[in-house]
């Protein structure tokens, strides 16, 4: 595959990730991402479906909605343990409960709760705020960014990496930040297409690109070079742990 400086000077190239878009709403439509009432939901929802299926997530952020405790003064005074037992679901529920306080007091602290104050805050600024925050590393503080604030900024998860590198797009050994740079570098930044192709991945990553791929009848299936194992260990997907 050569160095990670020449993939990513030289593939893929801007014609190629507009290509798998293409491809993968013409298969997938419109994915309606991120589900959530409103954009602490979303937050919040960014946190709890960390190492887990988003449905144990919704179940922890129904249960918190039932106690009233989704809005951020009431998260912020309940008490541990009964915050962990509300999100138990989630699974990791002792370390979400914390890093849950922890955001909720970085977020009334900082911003006083007020998500538009938030917003007129440059991302770049707002990302680096985030990753200082225990628990919060770049996958979920660019999804709180994108799908919550409306920021432009590209999220990566372990179907991005897999499905571009399986397909020769990426290197196994290439970092979070390097696959980010590429959609942030090659493509328009606009929150609607950023937040629309990161669902895509999501889709094709669940019913096609999965350990035991379904690659006849995958969307991308005749896209660049497949090479369906890594010739070098891959890095561990940033999922925040």
């Amino acid at each position: 595959m050569g160095s990670l400086a020449s993939w990513k000077r030289d593939h893929p190239t801007a014609r190629d990730l507009k290509g798998i878009y293409r491809r993968l709403f013409s298969r997938f439509g419109r994915q309606h991402w991120w589900p959530g009432d409103g954009p602490f939901e979303v937050m919040i929802g960014a946190i709890l479906t960390q190492n887990t299926a988003w449905s144990n997530a919704a179940k922890a952020i129904h249960s918190l909605k039932q106690g009233r405790f989704l809005e951020p003064v009431a998260l912020h005074t309940v008490a541990l343990k009964r915050l962990a037992r509300l999100i138990r679901s989630s699974g990791y529920f002792n370390q979400k409960a914390e890093r849950l306080k922890t955001f909720v007091r970085y977020f009334l602290d900082r911003y006083g709760g007020n998500v538009q104050g938030m917003r007129r805050v440059p991302w770049r600024i707002l990302r680096k705020e985030l990753l200082t925050l225990k628990g919060i590393g770049p996958e979920t503080a660019d999804s709180i960014l994108l799908y919550a604030l409306e920021k432009p900024v590209f999220v990566v998860d372990a179907y991005t990496r897999r499905v571009l590198a399986r397909h020769s797009f990426i290197s196994w050994q290439a970092s979070y930040e390097e696959i980010q740079e590429l959609f942030m570098e090659r493509l328009f930044a606009r929150t609607p297409y950023f937040s629309e192709y990161h669902a895509l991945f999501v889709a094709v990553g669940k019913e096609f690109c999965r350990t035991r791929p379904r690659c006849h009848a995958c969307p991308l299936q005749t896209m660049g070079r497949l090479r369906l194992e890594p010739d070098i260990k891959p890095v561990r997907s940033s999922n925040d742990t």
